[in-house]
């Protein structure tokens, strides 16, 4: 699973991206898988409910082993099968875009990010950022060596 330390460095690559393109403040979450927290920053002048949305995204990625865009893609098309999902989980996915999956060299998820503060474009971009920054791997990195990976719903 992810370590600490690479979680730590997730978090800092991103905060560090974030200030060089001038995004708002920014709030990070690093979860294991079984959605566990390992490590989360908010930066001064994050709201209050940061932390819950960049969970959610984190969340949304593992619950359906997907970016949590292509969960709110999902959630687009088709409502009722989503609505279902998000009950099921007690509320704690949140399909917006900022959450991704964390894959290790062999491509096996060992966690996931949740940024928020930005747009969930902008989130979603700084996510891979700071995954690439701890030496590890999106899914998008992990297309061709055969794990299940899904880029598409």
């Amino acid at each position: 699973m992810v370590t600490l330390a690479q979680s730590n460095c997730i978090i800092e690559a991103i905060f560090a991206r974030g200030r060089e393109l001038g995004c708002r403040p920014l709030s990070i979450v690093v979860v294991e898988p079984g959605a566990k927290v390992k490590a989360f920053q908010k930066e001064d002048g994050s709201a209050m409910m940061r932390f819950e949305m960049a969970y959610g995204k984190a969340y949304a990625a593992l619950a359906l082993g997907r970016s949590s865009s292509l969960v709110r893609v999902r959630t687009e098309e088709r409502p009722l099968f989503m609505q279902y999902l998000i009950r099921a989980s007690d509320d704690q996915i949140f399909p917006e875009g900022g959450g991704m999956l964390i894959r290790d060299k062999d491509g096996e998820v060992i966690g996931a990010v949740g940024v928020t503060g930005d747009t969930q474009e902008r989130d979603e971009e700084l996510a891979a950022h700071g995954i690439h920054g701890a030496g590890l791997k999106t899914d998008e990195d992990c297309k061709n060596l055969g794990s299940k990976v899904r880029l598409e719903n």
